[in-house]
């Protein structure tokens, strides 16, 4: 069996969610059998294939982009050959471009879609795009939401009820580097021995601008993992505020980022808009045994995180519980880790990378026959 995935970005070129789960189900996929090729758009297509954990990323040029929507004039061609030779093709949503893409083509293939989020934002753009996101979604043959908190909260999956189905994204921990105790104990020194993190594409989304509100008045040292649009305003208001707990650690490497993972006392994950529809940093939270503090949002966030379980979950854009929250995990260590180890075992049980391969290789071969 051979399936393309089809979606504007991917790794090595981009490292969020929707292209970390890409990469999961590619690698774990090929120990099933199954053939695997990615198309996406990228600025620099220079190789314009390669090899990644066993399955080959093809790259097109990226022409321009609107509304964070990626354009290309290579890409009709490219996917044209590329989906002769796949008996599945498998869509990454949201991505408008991408369903012009599979209507102009005219391939006759057995296709999925993953629906990984609502659009969210650009309301007026979603008004022009509606009959073409209509005819798109009713014309796959199956649509997969990584939630079934997504699916009773999306009023556009409602309208598929019939064709969605439920593969939660999963994660494989052996993927992971394993960091040296030299960088255990260098991150020690930077940022303490106890400490909140946070790690993610700083967007408009991740409600990072409330977490700086609910840092007022803590002394908890706080750091955040990653960059992105919203890094500078986001500095510039944690100076504005008088924050010096706060740690802004911009992209780091993968052995840091576990690192981190390791050595922090919980994670935090304010997300406040439908935008973030799953949460992979949550879910490695999750992986590493964190306690989790989360927005009730109606998508994946509490899908992972179970209130008083796994960890807190509180109102969305609400900086006074977010800091009650913090407090409660920091000075009730024992119940923090004791939700910690309940965090880790819902990993193993819902959200291994090998439970989401065997899922979708299943609905593969079912779509084939």
């Amino acid at each position: 069996m051979r399936v393309l995935h089809f979606f504007k970005t991917s790794f090595p070129d981009s490292i969020g969610g929707i292209e970390q789960a890409i990469n999961q189900i590619a690698r774990g996929s090929q120990l099933l059998g199954v053939q695997t090729d990615v198309l996406s758009l990228t600025s620099n297509p220079c190789p314009a294939t390669i090899e990644i954990d066993g399955y080959l990323a093809h790259r097109v040029k990226l022409n321009f982009e609107i509304a964070s929507n990626g354009f290309s004039y290579a890409v009709f061609d490219r996917f044209k050959q590329l989906a002769k030779q796949a008996d599945v093709i498998h869509y990454h949503y949201p991505w408008p471009f991408m369903d012009l893409v599979h209507f102009a083509t005219r391939v006759k293939k057995p296709t999925l879609v993953t629906y990984h989020s609502d659009i969210v934002r650009q309301n007026r753009l979603l008004k022009l795009y509606q009959p073409l996101q209509r005819q798109f979604l009713a014309s796959v043959d199956k649509i997969v939401a990584t939630s079934s908190n997504y699916v009773e909260s999306s009023k556009v999956l409602k309208e598929y009820a019939n064709k969605v189905s439920v593969i939660p994204i999963g994660l494989d921990k052996t993927t992971y580097p394993k960091p040296t105790l030299e960088k255990l104990n260098y991150w020690r020194q930077e940022v303490g021995e106890k400490f909140f993190l946070f790690v993610g594409v700083l967007r408009y989304y991740k409600g990072l601008h409330i977490l700086l509100e609910a840092a007022q008045g803590l002394d908890y040292p706080i750091v955040i993992v990653g960059a992105g649009p919203t890094e500078n305003e986001l500095k510039i208001q944690a100076k504005v505020l008088g924050l010096k707990h706060i740690h802004f650690l911009g992209f780091l490497p993968d052995e840091d980022k576990v690192a981190l993972l390791t050595l922090c006392f919980g994670v935090l994950f304010p997300s406040h808009l439908r935008s973030e529809a799953f949460g992979i940093a949550l879910l490695e939270g999750a992986m590493y045994g964190k306690p989790m503090i989360s927005s009730e949002i109606g998508t994946g966030t509490t899908y992972i995180n179970i209130a008083n379980d796994t960890g807190l979950v509180i109102p969305p854009s609400d900086s006074v519980a977010l800091r009650h929250a913090m407090r409660y995990l920091w000075e009730h260590p024992q119940e923090s880790t004791t939700m910690g180890v309940r965090a880790a075992t819902r990993y193993k049980n819902h959200f291994t990378a090998e439970k989401m391969v065997r899922s979708y290789v299943d609905l593969y071969q079912d779509i084939i026959s």
